[in-house]
């Protein structure tokens, strides 16, 4: 029996049909395909120094490991340490390097699991001032407007306001984005004292790091962690773990740790961070709450 044009016309009951029977031929054939290949892997960076500055020192790093795993990476980070908290608390990054506090909050609310970190150094805050001030002793900064990164900038911020408040020196805190606009804001002379770390003051323009000194250094801690999202395949961070701890062993991967002020990579686990845990630091928890 023929069929009448009218069934194959739009908005027939024929046309209904080829389309429901396409859209199912896609399903299964892309639930068959499963993932892609070689999907791209974001490693988001904490943005102690700026974007660009990050994109300069890191992406040699990123091929160095991209050469050894295979893997595709793709550098991200953010305007700003709050943003790119408030990202990490979203899941956006599927690898992080983050500062050990981020590590605590956000492998408790988003399941991020540390697998690496710098080898052979602690994290320490430092209080800069000009190599011209008259500053001696911390006590000299009372009443005074000293500059930090972020309010939740482990090391530059958390630990140094810490210290200021055990020894009741009472200052009011600025917050200028990064590292670099910390030591950029104190060597200008518009603040007579900012934090920092001793990894990022070291990484400094030589003209920069001269204008400046470190007045003051707090203790050490476990340093800034390298850790993964819960999505990420176990085998895919094995081969990241493996990489990362190897790029000391030959000379394009040595070359790039050097330029983001690296010794090497050593192996980590979520019990390293029990030292930060300790302090009892609450700054970040609506956040993470999110």
């Amino acid at each position: 029996m023929a069929t009448h044009p009218a069934f194959f016309k739009r908005g027939g009951p024929w046309a209904w049909l080829i389309a429901l029977a396409a859209s199912l031929l896609w399903t299964l054939s892309t639930l068959a395909a499963g993932p892609p290949a070689n999907p791209v892997y974001t490693f988001g960076i904490v943005p102690q120094q700026s974007a660009t500055e990050l994109a300069r020192t890191w992406t040699p790093v990123l091929n160095a490991l991209q050469a050894k795993t295979s893997l595709n990476l793709r550098f991200a980070t953010a305007p700003d340490i709050p943003t790119f908290e408030r990202r990490l608390a979203a899941g956006e990054y599927d690898f992080a390097y983050m500062n050990p506090y981020h590590y605590t909050v956000f492998h408790q609310r988003r399941g991020y699991a540390v697998f690496a970190r710098e080898k052979d150094r602690l994290l320490k805050g430092i209080v800069v001032v000009r190599k011209d001030a008259p500053y001696r002793d911390l006590a000299e900064l009372k009443d005074q407007t000293l500059v930090f990164p972020a309010p939740a900038a482990f090391a530059a911020t958390v630990l140094v306001r810490a210290a200021l408040t055990r020894q009741g020196i009472a200052i009011t805190p600025k917050y200028v984005a990064s590292h670099d606009s910390v030591y950029l804001n104190v060597a200008q002379g518009l603040y007579p004292a900012g934090g920092g770390v001793t990894r990022t003051f070291e990484n400094l323009d030589p003209a920069l790091r001269d204008r400046l000194r470190i007045l003051w250094t707090t203790q050490g801690y476990t340093p800034h962690a390298i850790a993964a999202h819960p999505r990420v395949p176990a085998a895919v961070v094995e081969r990241m773990r493996d990489a990362l701890l190897g790029l000391d062993g030959d000379p394009a991967g040595k070359a790039a740790l050097e330029g983001i002020g690296f010794k090497g990579i050593a192996a980590a686990q979520d019990a390293d961070y029990n030292d930060v845990r300790e302090l009892h630091i609450e700054l970040l928890d609506p956040l993470g709450e999110r």
